[in-house]
């Protein structure tokens, strides 16, 4: 484990992976990495153009609390939630990217009372900036609705139940942690999300052979925004 210290990087846009695998995906197809450091035993890989990369767990709780250490920690200008998602919506084909205008948190689930789910908006500058990119080669670059829930779905009528209740285009796990911690800080925040499944029984084996590729496509709209 290296040193820890706190890195201080003007515009520094922080991208957080759910998960080692999409991390290390990601990082395949980025530019040459400029550094490495620690924080608080997470760490970091800095890339040209000010952009970081690390891994935030897996879960809303976990992805939460590293998105807020590393907030603190690095002051990051925005917060990027990259990783993988299930398509809910026939409008999204595999390994398409979806920017998510909103995220709701699907699986909160009230029963004292009734109020609508909480949503979280994405950031407006970065969403703005993303439609101006325009199309590019390969897969489509999408704005709508993410679900968010500690859920795999690997049933198309669950799928199609998360859909109903949420208008999302894709459902996926962390987003909606990583959203309340940036609010939390007042940092701006936005999640990206590859599709690499249908949410339905073959979801864990699609998820393994479609990922490298999705992040590969994450990776260039990150190049774009940055």
């Amino acid at each position: 484990m290296g040193e820890r210290f706190t890195c201080y990087i003007i515009d520094m846009i922080l991208v957080l992976t759910p998960l080692a695998l999409e991390n290390e995906s990601l990082r395949a197809h980025l530019s040459e990495v400029v550094s490495v450091s620690d924080s608080c035993g997470v760490k970091i890989h800095r890339f040209a153009g000010d952009l970081a990369c690390a891994n935030g767990g897996h879960g809303k709780v976990q992805f939460a609390l590293t998105t807020q250490m590393l907030i603190r920690e690095l002051s990051p200008r925005l917060v990027i939630c990259a990783g993988a998602c299930g398509a809910l919506s026939p409008q999204v084909q595999l390994l398409d990217v979806i920017a998510a205008v909103d995220t709701v948190e699907h699986d909160f689930n009230l029963r004292f009372i009734e109020r609508p789910l909480p949503r979280f908006a994405g950031d407006r500058a970065s969403l703005a900036s993303l439609r101006e990119l325009g199309t590019t080669p390969g897969f489509s670059l999408h704005f709508g609705t993410i679900a968010s829930g500690d859920e795999d779905i690997v049933d198309s009528g669950r799928a199609e139940a998360v859909r109903t209740l949420t208008e999302g285009l894709a459902v996926a796990w962390e987003g909606a942690g990583g959203a309340r911690a940036a609010a939390f800080c007042k940092t701006p925040y936005l999640e990206l999300r590859v599709v690499t499944d249908v949410a339905n029984a073959s979801a864990s084996q699609d998820f393994r052979r479609n990922v490298q590729s999705g992040m590969k496509h994450i990776a260039l709209v990150l190049k774009k925004l940055v």
